[in-house]
């Protein structure tokens, strides 16, 4: 057993008032019933950092059963990790139990069904063990340093608070075999690198370079989350420079991969570069950017390149462009699980974007009423940056955009849906409802509605608004 790093209260920064009152009415309201609890995770390195976390995730030897018992106003989720989310109004805080070691090696672990690898990955963990284990199991030792309520000290079992003070990013144990385990790993390594400016060990950067490739094997659906984690974080141009180097944006964006190519510095990439640079102005300025304008923004380049052939042909532009996207987000999709709605905003604001340019703008009004127009003006905006008369176009349409509100972002208003007469076994003999074949095809909810067809070979048939 080790024996772990005690830092009292007069040795840190961190007081009870900086903590979230949701936070602390869970530890102490876990205390209270005679459970350990411990502050983990992301809020304590932030408040070491000098930062305001952005949330507080607990850690408890409460299962999440007991959890449940101890808050009425809790729910549990996750399969891989079970969880307790704790609710006060619109805001959740996470209580996980304390995690036990497992290596697929043990015969034991073998036989437990709670726990289960597949090629590696650890695709459900849900074997408690004590706080020691808990924060071995974790994926940075900056991740791993606990705040104790009941003294107010910071407990280290891994080395956690002397990385912080170096500023590094290491990985707890076998750096390859971390990734192994959860290659998403790597893509937080990337992204905490960029957002809190910090160097990633050699040994750990050295893993992921050997384990880059993995990256293919995540879940999908895990994957659309981190890429917006990872782009919103504000520091988006950094973590795409961090990808390249590890090659992971090969493997994350296949298709964007092959058309940036090897080369460091070309224009290709400086345009990528260049509209993420963009992407953490409007993050610093409070606009709020959609998954579907950053989706627009990293591969406007290379579906505009795949649209060449078609124009060349005599295709519409709007109308080839909209097909580039929509096929180019067809293909992403096969690794990352992006919304249908999602695929089909980020086509319509590339392929409107000659009609909304057009004549200075001037042809744009009949696109203002469209729910893909406020991102649409946005790209347009990094388009046009630089460029001659582009404060008239951007004043033009900013006009349009605010004589016109409408639904911003992944929403879209709902059309009222036409009772259905059939009832009982009748019903269920019926054909499946529109949504319900959508959430069968790997989109739940709002982000599986029916996208918009791939446009017919006469132009005259393509279901586009420009």
């Amino acid at each position: 057993m080790t024996t772990p790093r005690i830092l009292e209260r007069k040795d840190h920064k961190i007081s009870r008032h900086d903590i979230q009152s949701e936070a602390l009415t869970v530890l102490y309201g876990l205390h209270e019933h005679g459970y350990q609890a411990y502050l983990a995770g992301g809020g304590v390195r932030d408040l070491m950092l000098g930062r305001k976390p952005k949330d507080f995730d607990v850690v408890t030897n409460a299962t999440p059963n007991e959890v449940k018992r101890v808050f009425r106003n809790s729910r549990l989720i996750g399969r891989r990790f079970r969880l307790a989310h704790v609710f006060f109004g619109l805001t959740n805080i996470e209580v996980a139990t304390f995690r036990a070691l497992q290596n697929a090696e043990d015969s034991d672990a073998a036989q437990q069904p709670h726990f289960k690898m597949r090629d590696g990955l650890v695709v459900r963990d849900n074997v408690w063990g004590t706080p020691e284990e808990d924060a071995l199991r974790r994926d940075f030792t900056i991740n791993a340093v606990f705040y104790n309520i009941a003294d107010f000290t910071l407990i280290d079992y891994v080395g956690g608070l002397n990385d912080l003070h170096a500023r590094v990013i290491r990985f707890i144990g076998d750096p390859a075999m971390r990734c192994v385990e959860d290659p998403v790993r790597m893509i937080r390594a990337v992204r905490f690198a960029a957002m809190l400016d910090l160097k990633i060990e050699p040994a750990s950067s050295a893993g992921i370079m050997a384990s880059a490739e993995r990256l293919a094997l995540a879940d999908r659906s895990r994957l659309y989350e981190e890429i917006q984690k990872l782009f919103f974080c504000g520091a988006a141009q950094a973590a795409y420079g961090l990808l390249r180097y590890y090659g992971l944006l090969e493997v994350l964006l296949p298709d964007l991969g092959v058309w940036l190519g090897r080369k460091p510095c070309t224009v290709r990439c400086r345009r990528v570069a260049g509209a993420l640079e963009f992407l953490d102005a409007c993050k610093r300025e409070g606009r709020t950017v959609s998954p579907a304008l950053l989706f627009a923004l990293l591969l406007g380049g290379a579906v505009e390149a795949e649209a060449a052939e078609a124009i060349a042909r005599g295709t519409h532009v709007g109308l080839a462009i909209y097909n580039a996207a929509m096929a180019h987000c067809r293909r992403l999709s096969e690794r990352i699980q992006v919304p249908n709605l999602v695929r089909q905003r980020t086509a319509e604001i590339l392929g409107c974007q000659q009609r909304l340019l057009a004549e200075d703008g001037r042809r744009a009004e009949a696109l203002a009423a469209q729910p893909f127009f406020p991102e649409a003006v946005a790209y347009a905006e990094f388009n046009l940056r630089g460029k001659p008369g582009a404060d008239a176009t951007l004043a033009r349409l900013r006009e349009l955009e605010a004589a016109h509100p409408t639904a911003t972002g992944d929403e879209r208003p709902r059309r009222a849906r036409r009772p259905r007469r059939a009832t009982g076994a009748a019903r269920s003999r019926g054909p499946r409802s529109e949504r319900a074949r959508c959430e069968s095809d790997g989109g739940g909810g709002e982000a599986g509605m029916r996208e918009i067809p791939m446009a017919a070979a006469n132009e005259s048939e393509a279901p586009l608004p420009f």
